[in-house]
């Protein structure tokens, strides 16, 4: 539309002729909407209100005398409200390149001061402190020419040549190697040791794995055996119940076959010992009493030729004394004594014939018949012998 202006949003735009603006300024301040503008009546220009940059490079002496170079860089713009936009107006409008290069003069003037009241310590360790503390010394001088500082950055601090900087950061420059070194002697035995534990895992996974392969191929040839085994073993175990139920058969034949020869050999046998032994019992019974009744048919016969004999016998002992010398010394009493005698010597002969003649019958020798004219010789001896005295 003919006459009508509107600004950017990042500028203001400035109109001057026909009446001032506030406070008696040669013109209208119009931001964030447009304006009729009377042709050739009025006249409009622009001032930006966009971010600006400005770099400051600096050799600036400390508290301890030593130069130090400090480049910084300054972030500012053309305040917001309608007096920091006058402000600039009246000072940069015909030349907004300006701008940059006052702000430099100013920030570098205020850096000075500050780094001449600090040692090198300070500067280096505390760039923020220094930062804020220029900001704070800036500030009213660059509100007074309607600017404002977004931000300042020390960009870099250094001695030249002098060694300064360095000589102080040797220390730490060591502790921090110390410290490096410390770290990658941690790292590297951590990563020795961790190797190690992968190492010593993968060998117990590896041992692990082939246990259970093992264990798996045992398995196999285990089912394997059985399965080639089986037929056999069935084939064993059914000759293994043949075998027995043949046994056991052969068994139960064996018994019957004891049973029927005890039945046909055994019992007829003992049957006919025990009759045997029944008939020798009674044909022994049978001898021992025909044995005891002849032996005493025999000690009656026996006693009866010795009564007969023995008249003879006393005779044939009577008969040795007669051709004896006998002297009688007590009269009748002497010679019945010597009768006595004979008498009694006949029976003691008796009785030996007749225990000899029992003990022929027991197994000893039986005296012959001629035992009376044994005696005679006998009697006949002793009377060769000498006279006979009787007392």
């Amino acid at each position: 539309m003919f006459g009508y202006r509107v600004p950017a949003p990042d500028e203001a735009m400035l109109i001057s002729g026909g009446r001032r603006g506030l406070g008696g300024a040669p013109f209208r301040v119009v931001t964030g909407h447009g304006k009729f503008v009377l042709p050739f009546f009025r006249k409009t220009r622009f001032l930006t209100l966009a971010m600006c940059e400005s770099e400051v490079t600096e050799t600036c002496v400390t508290r301890q005398g030593i130069a130090l170079n400090v480049r910084a860089v300054i972030a500012f713009k053309v305040g917001n409200d309608t007096e920091s936009i006058i402000n600039a107006g009246q000072r940069f409008l015909s030349d907004q390149e300006q701008m940059s290069v006052l702000t430099g003069r100013i920030f570098a003037g205020h850096l000075r001061a500050i780094i001449g009241s600090m040692t090198v310590e300070e500067i280096v360790t505390e760039r923020q402190k220094l930062a804020a503390e220029v900001l704070d010394t800036s500030k009213t001088e660059m509100a007074k020419i309607g600017l404002i500082v977004d931000s300042l950055q020390i960009q870099s601090i250094d001695d030249g040549d002098a060694g300064y900087i360095d000589a102080m950061s040797a220390p730490h420059r060591a502790a921090i190697q110390r410290q490096a070194q410390i770290a990658q002697a941690q790292a590297t035995q951590t990563a020795a040791e961790a190797q190690q534990e992968a190492a010593r895992k993968q060998a117990e996974y590896a041992r692990q794995t082939a246990v259970v392969q093992a264990a798996y191929s045992a398995e196999v040839d285990r089912a394997q055996a059985q399965a080639a085994q089986a037929g056999p073993l069935a084939q064993a175990h059914a000759q293994q119940e043949v075998l027995a139920a043949q046994t056991e058969l052969a068994q139960r034949q064996a018994k019957l076959r004891q049973q029927q020869l005890v039945a046909e050999i055994v019992k007829p046998a003992e049957a006919e010992a025990e009759r045997i032994r029944l008939l020798a019992q009674a044909d022994a019974q049978r001898m021992k009493i025909q044995a005891e009744a002849a032996a005493s048919y025999d000690r009656v016969a026996l006693d009866r030729m010795l009564i007969d004999q023995l008249p003879q016998i006393v005779k044939e002992a009577a008969g040795g004394l007669a051709g004896a010398n006998v002297n009688v010394l007590n009269g009748a009493d002497g010679l019945g004594e010597i009768a006595a005698g004979l008498v009694s010597q006949g029976l003691t002969i008796l009785d030996s014939v007749r225990q000899n003649l029992s003990g022929g019958q027991d197994g000893e020798s039986r005296p012959s018949g001629n035992g009376v004219l044994e005696l005679r010789a006998k009697n006949e001896r002793k009377s060769d012998d000498g006279p006979v005295n009787v007392d």
